[in-house]
């Protein structure tokens, strides 16, 4: 299932196997063996597709048929991007007023996306 899902996850996005690995820092023979089930991607590898093509974990493993994240999930990615590590790093040690912050921020860059 996850090779399928992955795949047609990709072209949905209109993505080459070569532009997907580029974007999670691999190579186009590993996404291929990922699409043609010949391989299985590691949990972390499995996190960067999902925030790449912008769908769910679970979609990608069928133990949800909902490719869609929620506010929730894309929160979640955001704060698990390894380009915003420096930045988050210490998150779990964080009170729960930063964490408030950060999902203010969170809320305040959305809403300047969906403007543009």
């Amino acid at each position: 299932m996850l090779s399928q899902r992955l795949k047609e996850s990709r072209k949905n996005r209109k993505l080459t196997q070569d532009e997907l690995a580029l974007k999670v820092n691999t190579t186009k023979s590993t996404i291929s063996n990922y699409e043609n089930g010949h391989s299985t991607p590691s949990n972390d590898m499995l996190i960067l597709l999902s925030n790449a093509l912008q769908i769910t974990t679970d979609y990608l493993l069928g133990t949800s048929d909902n490719p869609t994240l929620t506010e929730d999930d894309e929160f979640q990615a955001f704060a698990n991007d390894p380009d915003m590590e420096r930045w988050y790093r210490q998150l779990p040690d964080n009170d729960e007023e930063d964490l408030r912050k950060l999902r203010q921020m969170w809320d305040i860059i959305k809403s300047d996306s969906k403007n543009k």
